[in-house]
């Protein structure tokens, strides 16, 4: 419907009265003055998630189309490009591969132009067949990155989509979008498979890989048949569910672990801790971190580098031991600047008592906390209305364990470069 001329027109207009402030209902009268109910409602909902798009999709949001789910679901495109710039970089194989951007059929969606560059041109990476491409966050990072880009999914809807965005990018050159199932799809005629699983059911998200659509076992039969394969996962993936030599990398962007990235034919393995937007990484070296008191700093190591199990790579980083074997808090008498690591400064150390705590933060005239916690079953909402806070100044509360005992240690943040 909207990508009509009409439809595109009613877009047009309806992101122009969500500018000016309009409310829904003014927005929806308006709107309808000059198109159907149906189509005004469309537009009005687009609309409103192009502007909910600018946070993750900066510009491109105000040309790209989505659907709720779809938004949600899609790849940010700085993790996304970091993945296509090592599938790209990964000397997979040119294969000069021409797309047309029409998709198999040679059919375009109604008015839907193709991109500013036009035309005809190969590729310079790697052929990539996209799995699940959803709305097209990762094929565009991969058409971006010079891939060649054949890119199915189940929904006809999401791949109308997916192919208005690549269209709309200046794409289409690069990008071809078809409805098909991933299971009967033939990655060995590929140089990469890339597949994202659906992760959300009827009952909402999921974190069960064998719950995933498709499920585990078809995404691993599909990687044991193509040359070289990039499966996008939750960060909470089980380790059990990694495929025997694969490497496994966990992506935090701007301190938030956004997901994890398995690897396969790429002569990689093991473990890797990714930071961005400033590309940092950290792979498993064999150290070993000991245990031992808190010292002067207390380091809480990145999300990343605790999902890839490199908590004692952090360690060595810092030249510190942990605070208790089975906590991922390190610990130091060296203040060392590092973007792996949160780093604080440790005031006070002692055994969790609320009615101690209390005090000690009356007697500093704290009023305001952040409360951190590992390995503590403390309630954080439920102290933070016990501690009854009142006083100008502000503390870090990290809650943990030490020796099977609850700890309490009362900090001061200290700057550091974080990824």
């Amino acid at each position: 419907m909207l990508f009509a001329p009409a439809g595109r027109a009613a877009l047009d207009e309806a992101v122009r009265i969500i500018a000016d402030g309009a409310d829904p209902v003014a927005a929806a009268s308006a709107l309808r003055r000059s198109h159907s109910p149906e189509l005004a409602a469309a537009a009005l909902t687009q609309a409103s998630l192009r502007r909910r798009a600018e946070t993750k999709f900066g510009a491109d949001a105000a040309v790209m189309f989505f659907t709720p789910h779809g938004l949600e679901q899609a790849t940010r495109p700085e993790v996304a490009a970091h993945r296509a710039a090592r599938i790209s970089a990964a000397g997979l194989g040119a294969a000069g591969f021409e797309a047309t951007g029409a998709g198999p059929t040679g059919v375009r969606p109604a008015g839907v132009p193709d991109g500013p560059t036009g035309g005809v041109r190969a590729a310079e990476g790697p052929r990539v067949l996209d799995v699940c491409c959803g709305i097209g966050g990762d094929l565009l990072a991969l058409a971006r990155a010079g891939c060649a880009v054949d890119a199915l999914d189940l929904d006809p809807l999401t791949v109308e989509i997916a192919r208005a965005n690549a269209a709309a990018l200046g794409l289409s050159s690069l990008v071809t979008v078809r409805t098909a199932d991933a299971a009967a799809a033939d990655p060995g005629e590929y140089d990469l498979l890339f597949a994202d699983p659906a992760r959300r059911g009827a009952r909402g998200r999921t974190f069960d890989p064998m719950a995933y659509s498709p499920s585990w076992p078809v995404v691993l039969d599909l990687v044991a048949r193509a040359p070289a394969a990039c499966l996008k996962t939750a960060p909470g993936i089980p380790y059990e569910f990694i495929p025997e030599g694969a490497e496994a990398e966990w992506v935090s962007y701007r301190g938030e672990v956004k997901e994890a990235a398995i690897w396969t034919g790429m002569g990689t393995g093991g473990r890797r801790a990714t930071l961005l937007p400033s590309g940092a990484t950290l792979t498993a070296s064999g150290a070993e971190a000991d245990a031992g008191p808190v010292s002067r700093y207390l380091y809480e190591p990145d999300g990343a580098a605790v999902r890839a199990h490199l908590v004692a790579e952090v360690a060595a980083l810092v030249s510190g031991h942990l605070v208790d074997p089975r906590i991922a808090y390190i610990t130091g008498d060296r203040l060392v600047p590092t973007p792996w690591a949160a780093c604080y400064e440790v005031t006070d150390v002692m055994p969790f008592s609320l009615k101690r705590l209390r005090a000690a933060l009356r007697e500093r005239r704290v009023g305001a906390v952040t409360i951190k916690k590992r390995g503590s079953a403390v309630d954080v909402e439920r102290l933070r209305k016990d501690l009854r806070l009142s006083g100008s100044e502000s503390v870090v509360i990290v809650l943990t364990r030490i020796e099977d005992r609850p700890f309490v240690l009362l900090c001061q943040p200290v700057t550091s470069q974080k990824g």
